[in-house]
């Protein structure tokens, strides 16, 4: 799940985090109570992950959006909150687990489908909370075995790029913040070479990027996503 102006969900399945404890006391049979409340006593305190709780509650939000992606047909206002709040959960993660910012920049490595946006914070306070199905086949890939890394959007009929935009990207892990350039567009397989400003407009053409990395671009600043989380779904704003 990604984070920026928009929030947009490319589909995530988390990893259940659960915590065990190992006893050192003696269990006993016997029917004297005496020992088993001994043995309660001097047993090692359990004790929790800080970070179990926050995962159970990423896990539910994940599901909801998981459902989103697969059935097209959860309610909007449901969908739209699970990712505000996975949105300030994440926060929390990040902060209490130093690990989960390299998790999601190596979880984003490989191919995603767009599945859906959910407009503006603006428009959704303004409006009402919707969740806008991209209606095409819309990829985009992540590779960090680069120097730099490397990024990749493009539009398809079935398995057929009609257009793709690709270039470099740096990821930082303490913003959980990914800025890019794309400087080549290839074109029914033809190649060009691009400026940033140029690709940021046609990107929000298209759906694939928003108006304000044309704002971005304009004032030179590089367009850029805030990671929510990226798992086997992905969520950015």
């Amino acid at each position: 799940l990604l984070s920026g102006s928009t929030t947009t969900a490319f589909v995530p399945q988390t990893n259940h985090h659960q915590v065990s404890r190992a006893c050192n006391g003696v269990v006993t049979t016997t029917s004297l109570g005496i020992f088993d409340q001994l043995n309660k006593m001097f047993a090692p305190n359990e004790t929790k992950s800080p970070t179990t709780e926050i995962d159970g509650e990423i896990d539910a939000c994940i599901s909801i959006l998981n459902s989103a992606a697969n059935t097209k047909s959860e309610d909007p206002e449901k969908v739209v909150t699970a990712l505000e709040d996975l949105e300030q959960l994440a926060r929390r993660k990040a902060k209490a687990d130093p690990s989960f910012a390299q998790d999601v920049l190596t979880n984003l490595n490989g191919e995603w489908r767009l599945i859906f946006t959910t407009g503006t914070k603006t428009t959704q306070d303004r409006i009402q909370k919707t969740v806008n199905y991209f209606p095409i086949k819309a990829l985009q890939s992540f590779d960090t075995s680069t120097d730099p890394y490397g990024i990749e959007n493009g539009i398809y009929l079935g398995d057929f790029a009609v257009v793709k935009f690709s270039g470099p990207f740096d990821f930082d892990l303490v913003k959980r913040k990914l800025e890019f350039d794309f400087t080549k567009i290839a074109v029914l397989g033809f190649v060009i070479q691009i400026k940033s400003e140029d690709a940021a407009k046609i990107g929000a053409s298209t759906g694939l990027g928003s108006e304000s990395n044309v704002k971005n671009s304009e004032k030179g600043k590089r367009p850029f996503f805030n990671w929510i989380s990226a798992d086997a779904t992905r969520c950015w704003r």
